[in-house]
């Protein structure tokens, strides 16, 4: 068999299922670290319930992949979770799925594992959505997770702290309401209100512009260029602000997403 049949022969079955995205739709991508629970607690031995050296690595990750190649609008990262932002107009690899899993979870792993000095992997999946209500909605749902996991790890680690094994912790908590878990942490000297943002939010990424002093290269005179860089934000705003934030970074021109006031 010729090279050329036998080329065409085997990239029908490498392609047949290689689907693209819908044109004209918003995607996210969504990374999660894979077994990073043991990475955090015992390889890493992290701070409990969370860590700024690990907080710090997930957004130098979020920033990586927002310069890796791809025209992200947005990043957010909580926990061991990174959703990146694209546009409707976004078309890096034909908006080819498996590629930009690949590429995506290859270089959030390699960039987390420079950081932190240790091998250490992503998965990636792709989600299509189709209005911007429906992205507004994804980021509120990511943002309310990260709320509800702040709350149960902090309450799970003071239990912790008093002696309680991983089952009688996990036992206590189940069925709690919001109210008894804030509760069970006020009548520990803890307001969980007052948690630093990052914690019960998350963190955003986002590009802005600003101001460069710089020299003509013709005529020698000082100017001012008009540059963007990456800016982490550790105090997203929550709930109906928070819907408003991100609904506005789809109306932003020029794929260029405000800082929230």
């Amino acid at each position: 068999m010729k090279f050329d049949e036998l080329d065409a022969k085997l990239r029908a079955f490498e392609s047949a299922r290689d689907p693209s995205a819908l044109p004209g739709v918003f995607l996210v991508a969504r990374l999660d670290g894979r077994s990073f629970t043991r990475l955090t607690k015992e390889v890493m031995a992290y701070d409990r319930p969370f860590d700024q050296r690990f907080r710090d690595a997930m957004v130098a990750t979020v920033e990586h992949l927002m310069s890796c190649g791809f025209q992200a609008l947005f990043g957010y990262t909580q926990s061991d979770e990174i959703s990146l932002l694209f546009g409707r107009d976004e078309e890096s690899f034909g908006r080819n799925i498996r590629k930009w899993t690949s590429i995506l979870a290859g270089e959030a792993s390699a960039a987390f594992s420079v950081r932190i000095s240790l091998v250490a992997a992503f998965d990636c999946r792709v989600v299509e959505l189709p209005t911007e209500s429906a992205v507004v909605d994804y980021f509120r749902w990511r943002s309310e997770d990260a709320h509800r996991n702040a709350l149960n790890a902090w309450c799970y680690w003071k239990l912790r702290e008093e002696g309680h094994d991983v089952a009688a912790a996990t036992g206590r908590l189940r069925g709690m309401s919001v109210a008894e878990k804030n509760e069970l942490l006020f009548q520990r000297g803890i307001n969980f209100n007052d948690l630093p943002a990052w914690q019960r939010r998350g963190v955003g990424v986002v590009w802005q512009e600003y101001d460069k002093p710089a020299t003509n290269p013709k005529t020698g005179q000082a100017v001012t260029a008009r540059r963007r860089r990456l800016t982490a934000l550790f105090e997203l705003p929550a709930r109906d602000e928070y819907s408003a934030f991100i609904a506005g970074l789809l109306q932003t021109p020029d794929n260029l997403p405000r800082k929230p006031q």
